[in-house]
């Protein structure tokens, strides 16, 4: 079956960096099939979207990240990256990977739209 799973969380202080990265099997040519994003949902807050890729590899941020944070995408490792740079301590959250079958000019940005999920890494950012 499809399994997410994340790494690359920790603690940093404000204005650092981090590097998450999902690695996805159960599925052939997984991140050629699949529509991959990144969410994060921090303590009393909703689950929000925070970029995604196309199969094609095209991407799509949420203004709150957008310039700082860039999404990418390994198809021979099958592992989706996130690189977050100017990090504040308001980024402090568990950050999900996920993924589902889309069409290829086609990538959702809600949660709904998603089937899989990784188990989550916390990010906290001190100031």
């Amino acid at each position: 079956q499809v399994q997410l799973v994340e790494s690359g969380g920790g603690s940093v202080q404000a204005g650092g960096s981090l590097r998450l990265s999902c690695v996805a099997s159960g599925a052939p040519y997984f991140t050629y099939t699949y529509c991959m994003a990144w969410f994060r949902q921090a303590p009393g807050k909703e689950r929000e979207v925070l970029a995604t890729i196309r199969r094609d590899g095209a991407t799509n941020y949420a203004d709150s990240v957008k310039g700082r944070f860039t999404l990418s995408k390994d198809n021979a490792k099958n592992t989706l990256y996130l690189q977050m740079n100017s990090l504040k301590p308001e980024d402090t959250a568990m950050y999900y990977c996920a993924a589902d079958r889309m069409a290829l000019g086609a990538c959702s940005s809600r949660q709904a739209d998603f089937g899989y999920w990784g188990q989550g890494t916390q990010v906290t950012v001190s100031s």
